[in-house]
């Protein structure tokens, strides 16, 4: 998911409207950023293998970034980090419930070490995808604007231009679905995600909640 995690950071705003956007974000987002980072270093990989779109993952072996119990032990680090919050843990939480949704049966663990593998396989159906992953985001979306108003006109097109990029970047990610892993596409994902974060930092300034 892409999309899907940004929607369970901003709707968690929702809940504690005090916890800083960019924070949510980032703890939904954070089993992602270390898993670009793990690839890199070459701990983590994933097989790409014959299929269209995002059908075109063979495997993944993913343990120390995306299961169950490292995404607790990370979402619990950054939680204890920033402002001790259960908000920040429960949206860390949420990447390992959403992929969990989408990924395919053979990729998910609980643990490292573990062979038993979890996965509902929403993106075995890219119309599936759309609808779900979309409906999150269009909700998630509609719930924040819902909470929160403009201060400037930058809290006016600053947050339609990330919204509408981001949209853009995941209906590429499913039409071409992904390429051989190499480090810059990796290093172009983790700038873009940092960018994403630190927008969501930036929203807290230029919107308020209301």
């Amino acid at each position: 998911m892409l999309v899907g995690h940004f929607a369970a950071g901003m709707a968690a705003k929702r809940l504690k409207p005090e916890t800083p956007l960019g924070s949510l974000v980032l703890a939904a987002m954070l089993a992602d950023m270390l898993w670009l980072v793990f690839m890199a270093a070459g701990i983590e990989r994933i097989e790409v293998g014959p299929g269209r779109g995002i059908e075109a993952i063979a495997s993944a072996h993913i343990p120390w970034s995306h299961s169950l119990l490292m995404v607790a032990m990370w979402g619990a680090a950054l939680a204890f980090q920033i402002r001790r919050s259960w908000i920040i843990f429960a949206a860390a939480l949420s990447h390992w419930v959403l992929d969990w949704i989408a990924h395919p049966p053979r990729d998910l663990a609980l643990a490292p070490g573990l062979h038993r593998f979890f996965g509902l396989g929403l993106w075995t159906s890219i119309p599936a995808t759309l609808v779900v992953e979309g409906g999150m985001w269009v909700a998630a979306i509609v719930i924040y604007l819902r909470m929160t108003k403009p201060r400037t006109r930058a809290g006016i097109w600053g947050f339609w231009a990330v919204v509408v990029l981001l949209t853009l970047l995941w209906l590429g990610n499913l039409r071409s679905g992904p390429t051989a892993p190499n480090l810059a596409a990796e290093s172009i994902s983790f700038v873009v995600f940092g960018l994403s974060i630190g927008w969501a930092y930036w929203m807290d300034r230029v919107r308020q909640t209301v």
